[in-house]
Formats: C-alpha cells, structure tokens, sequence
C-alpha cells in the first residue's frame, strides 16, 4: 500500500516542480515557453517542437522557428500566454529580453508559489487519507490485523511527513530564486 501511495507522492513533486518551471524569475529560462502552444497548420503544437529555444545571455531568449513562416504566429502566441514578454523580430530569429521584476511583481510571484506549494501539500494529504481508507478496508476484510494496520498508518504517516517537507524545500528553493 504504501508502495503505490509513494509513487502517486513522487508524481505530485514532480509536477509542482513542472509547475514551478513556469513561474518566471528574472532570469531567462526556455522552461517559461513549455505552456506556449503554436497554431501550425490549424494544431496547437508546443513551442519547443516548432522552433529552437536558445539563451544567448542571462535576460534573452532566443527562437529560431524550423519554418520562417510561423515568425508572426509564434510571436502572437508569445503575446497570448500572458508572459509579460515583448518578442521582436528580424524575419529570421524572434528576441525576447526579460526585463528585471519589480518588488511588487515578485511579491506576486512568491505568492503564486506558495499557493501552487500548498495544492500540492493537499494533494499528499488526500493520497495519505486515500491510502488510510484503503488499509481500513483490507482490515475489514480480514487481510490485516490490528497491529498491523496501525503499522501500516505509521508508514504511511512518515511518508506523508517527509513528502511534504520535500514541498518545504523545493518551495523555499523556488522562493529563494524569485526574491534573488
């Protein structure tokens, strides 16, 4: 039980991490544009698979789309994702600076973390209460005792513990980055 529990757990870390990719910070990272998707040829398809993402220095990102074509839908979907990126181009490649954040736009950010933290908490806290109902069942049925059954909610216990202690960190980490 607690087998199954630790893998949905890891599965919840990783995508509060994904999520967290997302979250831009004052450096210039390709990980903002993994929601951006670009209509090609009437499908809505990732970024990442219709051009090249580079970052030549610290604030600038760089795509070079496969077809020249999309310059103008790629730059459109740029605008569209709500990034508060201005992307300009010179017919071959599109240039995006990432201007510094504000205090107050950083203040947002760390609050828009916590919360995705905190979902991320809760999720845990249900696969514990999902793993919890379902030893309670194996013990109705016969197939665990008393004892064991407690032993089994104490596993379950530590595991919930030290994953969201694992969420402390990656939000603190997460945290640290956007004030920096």
């Amino acid at each position: 039980m607690a087998e199954t529990c630790e893998v949905r757990m890891e599965k919840t870390i990783a995508a509060l991490k994904d999520s967290y990719n997302a979250i831009r910070t004052g450096r210039a990272s390709a990980a903002i544009f993994d929601k951006v998707r670009v209509d090609y040829y009437g499908t809505k398809t990732p970024l990442n698979q219709v051009a090249t993402i580079s970052i030549p220095e610290a604030r600038t990102v760089v795509i070079q789309p496969f077809d020249k074509s999309l310059i103008t839908e790629i730059e459109k979907s740029i605008l569209t994702a709500d990034l508060g990126l201005n992307p300009s181009n010179d017919g071959k490649v599109i240039r995006i600076s990432i201007p510094p954040l504000t205090a107050d736009r950083r203040k947002e950010l760390v609050k828009q973390a916590k919360a995705i933290a905190e979902t991320s908490r809760t999720a845990i806290r249900n696969i514990r209460r999902d793993g919890n109902d379902e030893l309670k069942k194996q013990q109705k049925a016969g197939e665990l005792t008393e004892d064991g059954l407690k032993q089994e909610e104490d596993k379950l216990q530590k595991l919930t513990d030290s994953f969201i202690a694992e969420i402390g960190k990656v939000y603190d980490s997460k945290e640290k980055e956007i004030l920096e």
